[in-house]
């Protein structure tokens, strides 16, 4: 919930904070050590109910988005069409922004969705599988497009590195994970890309999410 998120200690630590939460599982947010301005909230056409799961805004001259893709349930069930349509609906919001401010955009957050064999821990096991879905991937390629490039990929072409792990049983100690978590960068900021990592490091002990940490550099 809004009245939950510490917005507070962020601008203490000199943030400025967008956010939009909900009750239960949903909610979004970016900070920034640069003002934010003309904050959006939800995918083009969704109603004041629709479930908090994108959050836009300009710092600088970039502008920044924070997604959370639904999860699907299982394959073939009504939600898992709902993530399809869902995606669909980003990628115009996403275009929607580019041709609104007219400044490169960076997309970052858990898609629930691993691109390619090299972000899934077994590609025999996971095949067909909620996550690793055909249909679901190619969603995710159709998203981005000619438009889009996924960071940490560009630099890391042939390396296999996860994002998140399952919580239930050994999913962590023998490295049954996922590359679910992303950040896309316009085609724009192809060259001014410096750096891309993921976290891992920090799972460990209480660490308090299933996920880690994608670190983007861009020098623009």
């Amino acid at each position: 919930m809004d009245a939950d998120f510490p917005s507070e200690e962020f601008v203490r630590r000199g943030y400025g904070v967008a956010m939009a939460g909900q009750k239960t599982y949903n909610g979004v947010a970016l900070l920034s050590r640069l003002p934010l301005r003309d904050i959006r909230i939800g995918l083009s056409g969704d109603g004041p109910d629709a479930e908090r799961r994108y959050i836009s805004a300009t710092a600088g001259n970039v502008r920044f988005a924070s997604v959370y893709v639904p999860n699907g349930r299982q394959v073939g069930h009504p939600a898992f069409l709902g993530k399809l349509e869902w995606l669909t609906r980003l990628g115009h919001t996403l275009r929607s922004e580019v041709e609104t401010f007219r400044l490169p955009l960076i997309v970052g957050g858990d898609f629930n969705i691993a691109a390619d064999e090299l972000d899934v821990w077994s590609v025999e096991a996971m095949q067909g599988q909620i996550h690793f879905h055909p249909d679901e991937r190619q969603a995710l390629r159709n998203l981005l497009g000619n438009d889009f490039f996924d960071a940490y990929r560009r630099k890391n072409e042939t390396v296999q590195q996860f994002s998140w792990w399952d919580y239930r049983g050994p999913s962590l100690r023998l490295n049954r994970g996922l590359r679910i978590d992303y950040v896309f960068l316009s085609a724009s900021l192809d060259n001014a890309l410096a750096q891309a990592t993921i976290d891992a490091e920090c799972r460990t002990g209480d660490f308090p999410s299933d996920h880690v940490p994608v670190v983007v550099d861009v020098n623009h």
